[in-house]
C-alpha cells in the first residue's frame, strides 16, 4: 500500500482493508483515511499513537468475527463491548470509530452468507444504540466482497469491498 501511495495521485482517499499488524501502523497512518480491520484495543491504541504523531484523526471500523472459518479475524460481540468500554475511558483523540466490518464465510451457501450479514447488521444496530446513539459518523457497515456484495447490500451494507471485480484476482 505504501508503494502504491507513492506511485499514485495524492487526492485518493485510502482505505486499509485486511489484517493489520501493530508494527505496520506507522507506515500507513500518514496517508490512510480509514482502517477497516481494527480487531483489538492494542491495535486501536497504536493507531491513535501514530495518528497523534502525524496530527491526524483516522476513521476506523471494528472488525467483527461472523464467519464459520478459523482463518478470519475479528472480535466477538462481547469483545466489541469490552473494547468500546475501554475506548470511552481512555484518551483516544486521534481515532474515530465509524462503524463495523465483517467478512462472511467463503462459501457458495448464500443462505449462510445472508445469515452472517444479517447477524452483523443486528450487532451494528445494537452497538450504535448503546455506544453511538447521537454520533452521525457511526454509520458504516462494511460487509460484502466481490463474490457476495449483492447479498451484503440487501442486508444493509454501506461499504463493499470489490477489488477482485475491479482489479482482478491477485
Amino acid at each position: 500500500m505504501v508503494q502504491k501511495y507513492e506511485e499514485l495521485p495524492k487526492d485518493i482517499n485510502w482505505h486499509f482493508i485486511g489484517h493489520l499488524q501493530t508494527n505496520k501502523v506507522k507506515y500507513i497512518v500518514p496517508f490512510v483515511d480509514m482502517i477497516h480491520s481494527v480487531d483489538s484495543i492494542k491495535l486501536l491504541s497504536e493507531i491513535n499513537k501514530e495518528a497523534k504523531k502525524n496530527n491526524r484523526i483516522i476513521d476506523c471500523l471494528l472488525q467483527v468475527y461472523i464467519a464459520s472459518e478459523e482463518t478470519k479475524f475479528g472480535l466477538s460481540e462481547a469483545e466489541i463491548i469490552q473494547l468500546l468500554n475501554a475506548f470511552q475511558k481512555s484518551d483516544f483523540e486521534h481515532v474515530k470509530i465509524c462503524g463495523l466490518m465483517g467478512m462472511a464465510t467463503f462459501t457458495k451457501d448464500k443462505a449462510l452468507v445472508r445469515k452472517e450479514f444479517r447477524q452483523l447488521k443486528t450487532i451494528f444496530t445494537e452497538i450504535k444504540s448503546q455506544f453511538f446513539p447521537s454520533q452521525e459518523y457511526f454509520k458504516h457497515l462494511s460487509m460484502g466482497m466481490s463474490s457476495d456484495y449483492l447479498i451484503a447490500i440487501e442486508e444493509g451494507s454501506t461499504l463493499v469491498r470489490i477489488g477482485s471485480d475491479i482489479f482482478g484476482t491477485r
